[in-house]
């Protein structure tokens, strides 16, 4: 007599042990009838010990037998089954949880360890994993909280009955379909979803790390500047086919660089910087070429050359608002 228990890290299949436990199993299997476990979250798991599930609530202290749910609160649990004497001897072993007072309702685990004596007499075997031993792997590799909570928001997707040697009882609430997640749970932001990274650094050298560090800082401030409206928009880049030519000489002009700088291809744009009132030079200017191949080439041969009596300095644009700037006057020159 087997059920298959569907979560979201894997598949596992328990077979049940009816002769030994035939109530609490007939609880388990009618609970799992009525998708009572479907969306609960294994809400416990310690390392080499055990992964509990099987609360509604997803806090450790909810839930109820099916016999609570058939008759109500004074039958919420029942009494534990120990004859015959059944050990925690190996890893896959499925007990229901004790209270202090010897009853059962609806919480489970599952061991991650074999012989787990101690838990003996004190919770009621039901049942083992056949299939899905990588799950409980998966489970008992999970980064937990102090309190052994998973960061991670692991619960049971389906459960599926193999074989139901137990005849429903009358007013079994049997659903016609699973049950859909509610707006809490689609909308909760406390638990990290399983296609989250818990590290995102893991695998990752030191020099990766420190350049998306850097990008994640660029694109902040990139993000601000398009805010203060510095930036059209925060993706926006410099263009790679504009030089930045600085410490000119006061007398050279725009035609003078443009006649210099046209040997290593076609300009669009040449413009020397000058002061709004006075039009007096302020010593640095722009230069656009048709192709980016040019200005790289202009660039790798007239860094600190002599113009007019002055070592100039040659860079790459980092302007994007005279790029735009450019385009305005373009537009009106050439009638767009």
């Amino acid at each position: 007599m087997s059920v298959l228990i569907e979560t979201t890290l894997g598949d596992v299949v328990i077979d049940l042990f009816i002769k030994e436990r035939m109530n609490t199993c007939r609880n388990f299997i009618k609970l799992c009838k009525i998708k009572y476990y479907n969306l609960c979250r294994f809400h416990t798991i310690e390392t080499n010990y055990i992964a509990q599930t099987g609360d509604p609530t997803n806090t450790g202290r909810g839930g109820e037998s099916i016999f609570g749910v058939l008759y109500g609160e004074q039958a919420r649990y029942f009494e534990m089954e120990l004859l015959p004497k059944l050990k925690h001897t190996r890893r896959g072993i499925v007990s229901m949880v004790g209270t202090a007072e010897g009853l059962l309702g609806s919480q489970f685990f599952i061991t991650l360890d074999e012989n787990l004596d101690y838990l003996d007499d004190k919770h009621c075997i039901f049942g083992q994993v056949t299939e899905g031993f990588e799950t409980l792997q998966k489970l008992n590799e999970e980064l937990c909280d102090e309190n052994h909570k998973p960061y991670r928001d692991i619960r049971i997707s389906h459960t599926i009955i193999l074989h139901d040697p137990f005849e429903d009882p009358p007013r079994l609430p049997i659903p016609d379909r699973s049950p859909l997640p509610g707006l809490e749970l689609v909308t909760q932001t406390n638990i990290i979803a399983l296609d989250q990274a818990l590290d995102e650094d893991e695998g990752k050298t030191d020099e990766q790390i420190k350049k998306e560090m850097e990008e994640k800082e660029m694109k902040a401030q990139a993000q601000i500047l398009e805010m203060v409206g510095d930036l059209h928009y925060a993706d926006e880049k410099p263009p790679d086919n504009v030089l930045f030519v600085c410490k000119l000489n006061p007398v050279t002009t725009d035609d003078d660089l443009e006649v210099i700088f046209s040997r290593f291809g076609p300009i669009k744009c040449c413009e020397v910087i000058r002061d709004r009132r006075t039009s007096a030079s302020l010593q640095y200017a722009f230069i656009e070429f048709e192709k980016p191949e040019h200005c790289e080439a202009a660039f790798l041969k007239m860094d600190n050359v002599l113009i007019d009596d002055r070592r100039i300095h040659v860079d790459f644009s980092q302007s994007v608002a005279k790029n735009f700037q450019w385009k305005r006057q373009n537009h009106v020159q050439w009638g767009v």
